[in-house]
């Protein structure tokens, strides 16, 4: 497989030019970063006014909450902003009823649909690399490592990824753009609010379980492998990495009890797989089904043929 051909080819670079070179972008960049801009400084005058800190100064903790607000708004926004622009890559295509010429190009089907995915997650990059100045604002107070700011970035470009993929698969599989965008949404809800509904109500049946139980406590709790699906949940364990404990109701008696698996390592761990087979399944939809191949019948052979070959075989 040539790799330089898969990600230097004219339907990225078509991509990226209609993505990056319109009116739209600026207005998305701009809205984008002043809404984030917006929600810093209300959090700082909520601090600041409400006697936070001290003396109403904003001090290392305040700093680090803000920062913990502003990076679970953005994912949220993520889980927006992702859906709507990657649900629509291929059936948009279609609708337009482009996406026959694009398959007769010599562009192989995993470069189509890889192509379509990182100009729209890069387009997304771009917004989330924009919106660094108002993340400076928390280094004006410390409490946060630029490690740590990295590492959520990371993990930033992980659910879009994970999102963009599922939207990608929806939109080769469905004809409309308006079913593949409900579906994506769909199952973004599923990931980012269900599984946190289940976590809460397996968390409340193991809380009355424990105090009920007249044995020995166990090491760990179950209900931690739920909430590592969550996005949330594993984004809050990389500010805290006390939360997966938590999270896995861990004996605080033992002090060398430990949880089982960080609750950011499981996501990564069983989505990347998720994302595997999505991008797999989008590769393999997107061009017609090719049924079984016609084999032509053998003509019959003549009576004088096989008298012939009769004859050939006798000595």
């Amino acid at each position: 497989m040539n790799w330089r051909n898969m990600w230097i080819n004219p339907v990225l670079d078509k991509e990226f030019r209609l993505r990056m070179r319109t009116p739209r972008a600026a207005v998305s960049v701009l809205s984008y970063v002043l809404v984030m801009g917006l929600l810093a400084m209300g959090i700082i005058y909520v601090m600041t006014s409400g006697g936070m800190g001290q003396a109403g100064r904003i001090d290392p903790t305040s700093s680090r909450m803000m920062f913990y607000a502003l990076s679970i708004a953005q994912l949220v926004l993520i889980a927006f902003m992702t859906p709507a622009l990657t649900a629509g890559v291929i059936s948009g295509e279609r609708e337009k009823q482009t996406l026959n010429m694009l398959l007769t190009t010599q562009q192989s089907s995993a470069t189509i649909i890889l192509s379509k995915l990182v100009s729209s997650l890069g387009f997304i990059t771009l917004l989330i690399v924009a919106t660094l100045p108002v993340y400076s604002i928390v280094f004006l107070y410390g409490g946060v490592s630029p490690s740590q700011l990295l590492s959520v970035f990371i993990f930033y470009l992980f659910v879009m990824l994970l999102l963009g993929s599922i939207g990608v698969m929806y939109s080769t599989l469905f004809k409309r753009t308006m079913v593949s965008v409900i579906m994506t949404y769909g199952t973004g809800l599923i990931i980012f609010l269900v599984t946190g509904l289940v976590f809460l109500f397996a968390l409340s049946i193991e809380q009355a379980q424990q105090y009920a139980a007249s044995g020995p406590p166990q090491p760990y709790s179950w209900v931690g492998y739920v909430l590592g699906l969550n996005p949330a949940g594993a984004l809050i364990s990389i500010l805290e990495p006390s939360f997966s404990e938590s999270a896995f109701l861990v004996n605080g008696g033992n002090f060398q009890a430990k949880a089982p698996i960080p609750l950011w390592l499981e996501f990564v761990l069983v989505y990347a797989v998720g994302i595997v087979i999505f991008l797999w399944v989008a590769i393999r939809k997107i061009r017609p089904v090719r049924g079984k191949r016609f084999r032509p019948e053998r003509p019959r052979e003549t009576g004088g043929e096989a008298t012939d070959k009769v004859m050939r075989k006798q000595p």
